[in-house]
């Protein structure tokens, strides 16, 4: 009679009984995360396309730049396809290009309708407002952290987030950012006046300058901060003392128990050139004093100043602002330097004027400026008769090809390796994956900063990056759950079908014959893993192609 083994005592036989559902439960999410990745229901589509109205300004804009380019003898390129305008309105929206399943749903759509159908369900999609809101958030407050204690860049962006999705009128949001009073950290757009406290300085309030720099910047497009040290030495209108009497309109913020707060005993002071004494400084505003109203305190008459309907600044900045983001150029360069008296850019002055009559909505802007000639035009040109020149790429006669910025290079390579859109509805480890990766890219690639619209060339460390770094590795190595690279080579067997399906995932286009036979070849008699290695090398190449890093 054989013995019968001895029960395991009841803390391993626990243990061993929490291992087995621990690796149960793992292998049930790895199994119905690859499930999702694989399938996704068709979202319904979205109905709300250009109003006619809208449609009207954009054409309006569309003769103001032929008549423009009539006038300079420039003969503009030819419409780009659609799929171009799709991954330049991805690009601009998201941060990334579209994926497979969205190019699919695109292309089922009539042909009249696509490029309003796109914009519309990007518009409806949290990842435009949550990348539009840090784009917009490096305006307002910059990408520095800040003084940790009474600031958080965070709840700022989120706020912001909030605002774009829900589509607040754009003077309201400014308004409340000049305006704000209360905590950090329960009233968000307060941290636009936090971000300025020098926690090394003797001073533990705002700082009037850095506030004044930022919304004459941000908000009125001018640079009347570079008149903080001295009267303009080219004649022009600011003088040090415009700057400093905007700079007043920020003395009475202070910080208390309740966060910031207005006290209007505090007053401002400065030392003007030439001068060895400080003086006090009365609060005026450089320009339009009319529009200034008389009520409330410093900060809300400013911020009712700033976004008046007859202050045209206002209105122009915040169009400059919004095709820079479009087309990664600002229409008036510098982004925040426009006269006030003009000449002003083709198009500027009719889609300010349509902006502040519609209520400042900040998606019919981008609507508006999406369906124009100059953002659905080519970039380059097949006509040996009418090559690009520097006075097509001045004029908006082609369209500005620009490098990618290190997010929108990062989101692409990681929307490509999934056949389906990384979105909200996006299963959770596969974003946590995408915002470390994203994170890790950045750093290593570098940030652009602030200065978002400056030339930018592409440098060596950055090729290596590409070339050899971990998240275009990871990407493309051989992962039949997480990599589209795999599953394709896996699932379809055509080699037509497989390489058209990579160069929609990486490049948004197909491959022209002379390509789509190159590859061909490469994959000729390979089954199995070889097979998905020469997918992986295609996918590397493709993003490792000049191409992938321009928008164009």
């Amino acid at each position: 009679m054989s013995a019968t083994p001895p029960p395991l005592p009841p803390a391993v036989g626990a243990r061993a009984m929490m291992k087995n559902l621990l690796f149960i439960g793992l292998l049930a999410g790895l199994i119905g995360y690859a499930i999702s990745q694989l399938w996704k229901p068709e979202p319904a589509p979205s109905v709300s396309f250009v109003a006619d109205d809208a449609a009207a300004v954009s054409r309006k804009v569309d003769a103001a730049f032929v008549a423009d380019w009539n006038e300079k003898k420039i003969q503009p390129l030819a419409p780009a396809d659609d799929l171009a305008v799709m991954r330049r309105l991805g690009l601009a929206l998201t941060g990334s290009g579209p994926s497979v399943e969205e190019i699919r749903h695109f292309e089922k759509q009539p042909e009249n309708r696509r490029i309003e159908w796109w914009v519309s369900r990007l518009l409806d999609d949290r990842r435009s407002s949550a990348y539009l809101a840090e784009r917009f958030a490096r305006i307002f407050v910059g990408v520095e952290n800040g003084p940790f204690i009474v600031y958080r860049r965070h709840r700022m962006v989120r706020w912001l987030d909030d605002q774009i999705f829900e589509n607040k009128p754009y003077n309201d949001l400014v308004h409340n950012l000049i305006a704000a009073e209360g905590l950090w950290t329960t009233h968000p757009e307060a941290n636009f006046i936090t971000v300025s406290i020098d926690q090394n300085n003797q001073k533990n309030g705002p700082d009037e300058v850095k506030l004044a720099a930022r919304t004459t910047r941000a908000f009125l497009g001018v640079r009347i901060d570079c008149m903080q040290c001295h009267d303009d030495m080219f004649g022009d209108r600011w003088k040090q003392k415009d700057f400093h009497q905007l700079a007043a309109f920020f003395s009475q913020a202070k910080m208390g128990i309740t966060g910031v707060q207005e006290d209007s005993k505090l007053e401002y002071a400065t030392r003007f050139r030439g001068e060895s004494e400080e003086e006090p400084v009365s609060a005026a505003v450089p320009f339009s004093p009319e529009l200034l109203p008389k009520d409330g305190n410093l900060r809300q008459r400013l911020a009712t100043w700033t976004t008046h309907d007859d202050n045209s600044a206002f209105a122009r900045t915040a169009v400059n602002r919004v095709w820079a983001l479009m087309f990664n150029q600002p229409l008036h360069f510098p982004v925040d330097n426009i006269p006030l008296e003009g000449p002003y850019p083709p198009g500027m002055k009719i889609l300010a004027t349509d902006f502040v009559e519609n209520g400042y909505d900040l998606q019919r802007l981008v609507r508006i400026i999406a369906s124009t000639n100059a953002f659905q035009i080519e970039s380059r040109s097949t006509d040996p008769a009418n090559p690009v020149t520097e006075g097509h790429e001045q004029n908006w006669a082609a369209f500005p090809m620009t490098r990618l910025r290190p997010e929108q290079v990062a989101d692409s390579v990681i929307q490509s390796s999934t056949l389906s859109p990384l979105d909200a509805d996006s299963h959770i480890i596969s974003r946590m994956r995408e915002f470390f990766e994203t994170n890790d890219f950045i750093k290593r690639y570098g940030d652009l900063g602030e200065d978002e619209f400056g030339e930018q060339a592409g440098t060596i460390p950055q090729r290596l990056v590409m070339m050899n770094g971990k998240l275009v590795r990871e990407r493309t190595k051989e992962n039949p759950v997480m990599n589209a690279s795999t599953r394709i080579a896996g699932l379809t067997k055509d080699h037509n079908i497989a390489i058209e399906t990579a160069y929609l995932a990486v490049l948004s286009r197909r491959p022209s014959s002379e390509e789509n036979d190159h590859f061909v070849s490469e994959f000729e008699g390979k089954y199995g893993s070889d097979r998905s290695r020469a997918m992986q090398d295609l996918y590397w190449a493709l993003i490792n192609s000049t191409e992938f890093t321009w928008n164009h």
